[in-house]
Formats: C-alpha cells, sequence, structure tokens
C-alpha cells in the first residue's frame, strides 16, 4: 500500500446554523488546516498515488478565500467539510480539519 499526505492552509468564512444559541452563528473566519491522507495500492501513470498540486488546486479553487455558506451545499462544519474534502479527492481516505490550533475533526472512509 501506498501512502501520501497532503496539507492544506486557507483562509476561509462561515456562519453555522445550529439548534442552539452561539456565537457561531454569525459570520467568523478561520485560517484553516486541512490534512488529507490517501493510499492507493497501486500507482497511476505518472507514479503517483494523488497528484499534490491537483489536489491542491481542486480544494483551494473551490474554498480558499470564500465565505462557505455560499459555496458548499451544507452547514459548513468542521465536519461536513472533511466528509466533503474526503469525497472530492481520488484515493482519499481520511482528512482533518482544523478551525484552530485546538479545535480538528476529522472524517475517515469505513474499509468495508
Amino acid at each position: 500500500m501506498y501512502y501520501v499526505t497532503k496539507r492544506i492552509e486557507i483562509s476561509a468564512a462561515h456562519a453555522l446554523s445550529l439548534s442552539y444559541e452561539s456565537k457561531c452563528e454569525e459570520l467568523h473566519g478561520h485560517n484553516w488546516i486541512i490534512k488529507l491522507y490517501c493510499k492507493s495500492k497501486t500507482l497511476n501513470a505518472d507514479g503517483m498515488v494523488t497528484d499534490f498540486t491537483k489536489i491542491k488546486e481542486k480544494i483551494n479553487s473551490k474554498i480558499d478565500h470564500q465565505n462557505l455558506n455560499k459555496v458548499l451545499p451544507f452547514n459548513p462544519t468542521a465536519e461536513n467539510i472533511a466528509k466533503w474534502v474526503c469525497d472530492s479527492i481520488d484515493n482519499c481516505h481520511k482528512v482533518e480539519v482544523w478551525e484552530s490550533e485546538n479545535n480538528m475533526a476529522a472524517y475517515e472512509k469505513d474499509e468495508d
């Protein structure tokens, strides 16, 4: 099995839709860290699991310097963003989304 990890930094804003009162319901921003974990039993024709540059381009072109409520079709919690990133990248099996140094959410595909 081959493994690659890509770390991306983005700046983006969001406002959460919650079932309780919270300051996070107001538009606010983060300097997000997104860590992607990809794996494959075989390499592609270029000898890669997934091209690092293509990962960055795909994620940054959609969410960097954006209001996530306007560009994503779901409540932009860190958990939902992690799943969206994982589903968007070939061979990705796990994603960590860091909103701050102390707050991280992760999504990992089942290995069934």
